[in-house]
Parts: structure tokens; C-alpha cells; sequence
């Protein structure tokens, strides 16, 4: 008999996922993690360290310049990077020692080192000790890494990736954010709201790049608004180091110089030194595994979820599969609707989304209406003094089902559920339109949009 039913190369949060779910079916399950603490990219220098960052700087800032307005008079307000720094930590250890928990709970066996397939059924774990186990089934879930540009090197200091600019031991002057995706714009709200003037170089004439464009844009101006400074259809061909900081070379004009870079133009798999050649699986030239409709490899019994096969790099996709890949090994079903995974980024408004967008609907020559509704019409964001943004619903212009909804405004990333269960349960925008909605919330302004699909919304 093997040792185990089940291991997981990887303990993020598609690894933990899937290895819990395993157990809960009733699996031996072993999981094998290379980093001191669980929960991967996400957990320790990703989702949630950017978020505690993100809310204490808007913290920040709100008590800085914004109370005032609100009749709250406050005195000095000084910033404590350290201290902030220490609350960011605290959340990421108390997360991990959560994630310890779960693992004794379901019986999982951790197991620390970096885990390598050896054969059909076989997994060896380098590491402080050095084992080998046997095991009816194998979950690659080992997440990605962030990737770079032709002569920009991460130096993990002057110039780095998200994982450094967690962590600055100062305020930098000026930064350079080198590209304008969810990652770059997340990280430079943080910054800029901290002090530093902040830089966004990104090669399209966009930002956003796969957002609905008309959403992407009112984030645009908002962000101009706030004081971050943009150059659209920017080519940046490599960063020098200098004694005074960094110096970003730019295609056809003059460098930008600044005290640090923050890479954020996309990240690559972790896919190198898994042993993939011992069964026989090769990866596409882009190094992501590919996988049937179940999850599995061109190997027998060997399976992979996340970041690894591509798509979306969001850690509840990467769940979704981890669960439904498990569930279909060991139960005969499983399942994940990828038309209904919202995407969020955590900048101030929120942007959220989920579903088609209005550029994807007229380029697959789909037929559709539209609603929106400005939260400069909803009375619960008047009364909090967040009026900017709109909710945005597609639907199919002949069965009304919606095909999209896009958000930009306070609490988007918590508005936007609403918008996946009704994609998730084939709801129209009559459905939306007919459910109560309580008064007065931010939700109103789903409920408004839903009947603007239909030409009658009632406050505006």
C-alpha cells in the first residue's frame, strides 16, 4: 500500500485547499511546503500583506486629510512605517498559525522541504530531511512567481518585485511602478498615499489590460484625480542602479530617475524542479502544465490547479480548481464555471468584476443592453462621502440573462458577490431588478443598474 492517497506539492492556497478537501472525503493526505509558513504567494508577500498595507495607508490618509470635511479635527498625524509594518506581519502570522490548525484538525501531514516527483507514484522531499513517499494520486499546486523584463534585474532591493515593496524600510521619494495592472496600481496607491510621489510606466495606451475598458478608464481619471502620475504607450528597456537610487531607460525618450522600481508586469509559474520529466509531463513554452477538463496531466494519477496551468492568478480560481479536481478523483464530479470568477483590485474605489466585458460582448459580436447607475446617486454613498464610480451590468439583449457586471466605487470587492451568484445561477437583470434591496445601501446602486438595463431606474 502506498503511504499516502494524496499529496500536494505546494501549500498555498490551492495546495491547502485541495489537501483539505481530500481529508474531509476521508483521504490520507500529506502536503509539502518549501517556505516556513502555509498559505503561498497570497498569504505571506501577496493578497493579504498588500491589503493590511492598503487599509492602514487609506487609514492614513482619511486622518491625514479627509476627517476635517466630516467635522472631525484631529491633531499631528505621524506615520510609524515600522509599527505598520509590524500590524501587516502580525496578520500574516496569525493566518499561517490558522493554517497549522486546519492542518491538524484534518489530520494532514506537513511535511518542509521542497517536493519533487520521482517516478509514477513517487514524491521525494529535499530538505533538512530528506524522505521519500509513495502516494496513489499527486497535486501540483506550487503557484508563480513574479516575472521581469529584458535587462531590468530584481535585485530584491533598488528595483524589486510586490514582494519588496511590501516591505520598504522608508518612504521612497519617488517611486517607478512598471506596469499598470492590478498589482502596480494596488502597491502605488499604497505609496503614494504614504508620501511618495509615485510613477506608473506601462507599455499599452491603457491601464487595466483585460478590464472592461470603460471601467478601466473612469479609474484612469480617478487615479490622475488622487495624484498618481501616468505614462500610457511607455516602453521601458532596462533599469541601471545608481549611487542615488535607480535610473528606468525608456524607449525614444529620457530615463526616469527615482529612488526604487517596483516590477509588477506579470508573473511566470513555478514549474522548474518538479520532476516533471520522470512521468513524462512537459510544460508549454510558457512553462504552465497543461491539464484536461479534470485537472490531470498527461500522467496518469498526477494532477495540477493554480497558477501552474495558467488562466487567471487569483488565488480563489486556484481554489475552485483545487476543489473540484479533488472532488472529481474522489467522488466522480467536479466542476468549476469560469464565467463566473470575480476578479477585485483592492486600490481606493475598489474595482470589481466578473463575467463578459462590454469590449469582449462586441468583439464576440454578441447581442447586449446595458445598465449603469453613479454612486453619486446612492444615499448611503453620499452619506459616507464615497460618490465616485458606477455600477456597470451587461445582459444578453434577447433572454436578459446577465453576462457581465463591472464596479468601480467603495466596497466594490464586496458588491460584486451579488453579481457572481446571479452569473453562477443564470439570474437576469429582471431578477436583480425585482429583489429588495435594504435601504439605504451601496447595494442599491446594483439593484439601480439592473433597472437601468432596462431603461427605468427609479433614482436618477
Amino acid at each position: 500500500m502506498a503511504d499516502f492517497d494524496l499529496v500536494v506539492i505546494g501549500g498555498g492556497p490551492a495546495g491547502y485547499t485541495g489537501a483539505i478537501r481530500a481529508a474531509q472525503l476521508g483521504k490520507k493526505v500529506a502536503i509539502i511546503e518549501v517556505e516556513k509558513k502555509l498559505g503561498g504567494t497570497c498569504l505571506r508577500v501577496g493578497c493579504i500583506p498588500s491589503k493590511a498595507l492598503l487599509e492602514s495607508s487609506h487609514l492614513y490618509e482619511a486622518s491625514s486629510h479627509g476627517f476635517k470635511d466630516r467635522g472631525i479635527v484631529v491633531g499631528d498625524v505621524k506615520l510609524d512605517l515600522p509599527a505598520m509594518l509590524t500590524h501587516k506581519s502580525k496578520v500574516v502570522d496569525t493566518l499561517a498559525g490558522g493554517l497549522d490548525g486546519l492542518m491538524k484538525k484534518h489530520k494532514i501531514t506537513r511535511l518542509a522541504g521542497q517536493g519533487r516527483i520521482d517516478g509514477p507514484g513517487k514524491v521525494v522531499v529535499d530538505g533538512a530531511e530528506p524522505k521519500t513517499l509513495t502516494t496513489d494520486a499527486i497535486l501540483i499546486a506550487t503557484g508563480s512567481q513574479p516575472s521581469t523584463l529584458p535587462n531590468v534585474v530584481l535585485d530584491g532591493n533598488l528595483v524589486g518585485s510586490s514582494t519588496e515593496a511590501l516591505a520598504f524600510d522608508a518612504v521612497p521619494k519617488h517611486l517607478v511602478v512598471i506596469g499598470a495592472g492590478y498589482i502596480g496600481l494596488e502597491l502605488g496607491t499604497v505609496w503614494r498615499r504614504l508620501g511618495s510621489k509615485v510613477t506608473v510606466l506601462e507599455f499599452l495606451d491603457r491601464i487595466l489590460p483585460g478590464m472592461d475598458s470603460e471601467i478601466a478608464a473612469d479609474a484612469l481619471k480617478i487615479f490622475k484625480k488622487q495624484g498618481l502620475e501616468f505614462r500610457l504607450g511607455t516602453k521601458v528597456t532596462g533599469v541601471k542602479t545608481t549611487t542615488n537610487g535607480c535610473e528606468v531607460q525608456i524607449d525614444g525618450a529620457e530615463p526616469v530617475v527615482c529612488d526604487r522600481v517596483l516590477v509588477a508586469v506579470g508573473r511566470k509559474p513555478n514549474t522548474d524542479k518538479l520532476g516533471l520529466e520522470t512521468v513524462k509531463v512537459e510544460t508549454d513554452k510558457r512553462g504552465f502544465i497543461p491539464v484536461n477538463e479534470h485537472y490531470q496531466t498527461a500522467a496518469k494519477n498526477v494532477f495540477a490547479v493554480g497558477d501552474v496551468i495558467g488562466g487567471a492568478m487569483l488565488a480563489h480560481k486556484a481554489e475552485e480548481e483545487a476543489v473540484a479536481c479533488v472532488e472529481h478523483l474522489y467522488t466522480g464530479y467536479g466542476h468549476v464555471n469560469y464565467g463566473a470568477i470575480p476578479g477585485v483590485v483592492y486600490t481606493e474605489p475598489e474595482i470589481g468584476t466578473v463575467g463578459k466585458t462590454e469590449d469582449q460582448l462586441k468583439e464576440a459580436g454578441i447581442p447586449y443592453r446595458k445598465g449603469t447607475f453613479p454612486f453619486a446617486a446612492n444615499g448611503r454613498a453620499r452619506a459616507s462621502g464615497t460618490t465616485e464610480g458606477r455600477v456597470k451590468m451587461l445582459a444578453h439583449k434577447d433572454t436578459d440573462r446577465i453576462l457581465g457586471v463591472h464596479i468601480i466605487g467603495a466596497h466594490a470587492g464586496e458588491l460584486i458577490a451579488e453579481a457572481v451568484a446571479a452569473i453562477e445561477f443564470g439570474a437576469t437583470s429582471e431578477d436583480i431588478a425585482r429583489c429588495s434591496h435594504a435601504h439605504p445601501t451601496l447595494a442599491e446602486a446594483m439593484k439601480e443598474a439592473a433597472l437601468s438595463v432596462d431603461g427605468r431606474t427609479l433614482n436618477m
